[in-house]
């Protein structure tokens, strides 16, 4: 009970901090403008707007999201090394694993905040277009522009920001803002081609490039697995199961990355 406090408190006061961050105001005001930028762009596309304006607004919602989990979270732990306010934290009585869940959390609900945010100004728009096109165009579309479906990718988009957010927490618990930076953007960019490491383990003539290539694509996250924009854009179905399974995937390793920080941050010394 007194675990779920000192976290819930810590939460608190991360989302607090970042809500006073300017960076975070321009980010979200810039995916914004970026989603009713494209119904201006999805008009210049005869009989393709609506896919044009999800697709953008998804892909909006998508790259700024990780914008902030990326550059707010690898500040989490450095600040306040930094600042040197991490003494007085752990003076008091707060364990180092419950400051680490605590960041965390406070960060996932910062993101969670913007994220709704940003999908209710994607509803907004795709909204004033389902009233406004004529009933010709309106037939003429796969699905409508409110399309209930559209949540599944924006779940899917949440889980992968969550993960990298927990990828940027556990860089910044050994490292410093650069590096964590550095490390936390390759590994999410080498995450989109994970899949592919399984296709070249069957190409390659060498043992030991067979056996690399099979051992990252067991460590690396596989953040092609969230990515389900393209099927719902194009009115194809999702099925519940490959959402239960994408979502229980990204929540497995976050819990492993979570551990991990702990163990390290529990560890680590400061002079």
């Amino acid at each position: 009970m007194r675990t779920a406090r000192t976290i819930g408190l810590i939460a608190v006061s991360v989302f607090r901090d970042s809500v006073r961050d300017k960076v975070l105001y321009n980010l979200v005001a810039f995916a914004l403008l970026m989603i009713v930028a494209s119904y201006l762009i999805g008009q210049l596309t005869a009989g393709q707007d609506v896919k044009v304006i999800k697709d953008l607004g998804l892909a909006a919602i998508t790259l700024f999201g990780l914008f902030i989990a990326v550059f707010i979270g690898i500040g989490l732990v450095s600040k306040e090394v930094d600042r040197r306010s991490i003494y007085s934290l752990l003076a008091k009585p707060i364990r180092r694993q419950e400051l680490i869940a605590g960041k965390y959390a406070g960060l996932v609900l910062t993101l969670a905040v913007n994220v709704i945010l940003m999908s209710a100004a994607l509803y907004l728009v795709l909204g004033y277009m389902s009233v406004t096109e004529s009933e010709a165009l309106r037939k003429a579309w796969e699905a409508p522009p409110t399309d209930p479906a559209l949540l599944k990718a924006i779940l899917l988009i949440f889980v992968e920001l969550m993960l990298v957010t927990a990828i940027a927490l556990f860089f910044s618990t050994f490292s410093s803002p650069l590096l964590a930076a550095a490390f936390t953007i390759g590994l999410v960019v080498a995450g989109q081609f994970d899949a592919d490491l399984r296709s070249f383990q069957a190409i390659v003539h060498s043992r030991f490039a067979g056996e690399l290539t099979h051992a990252l694509y067991l460590v690396l996250p596989n953040m092609a697995i969230f990515d389900v924009k393209a099927q719902v854009v194009h009115a194809l179905p999702v099925p519940p199961g490959y959402l239960a399974v994408a979502t229980a995937y990204g929540l497995c390793y976050i819990a492993a990355l979570l551990v991990a920080s702990m163990v390290i941050f529990s560890r680590r010394e400061f002079r």
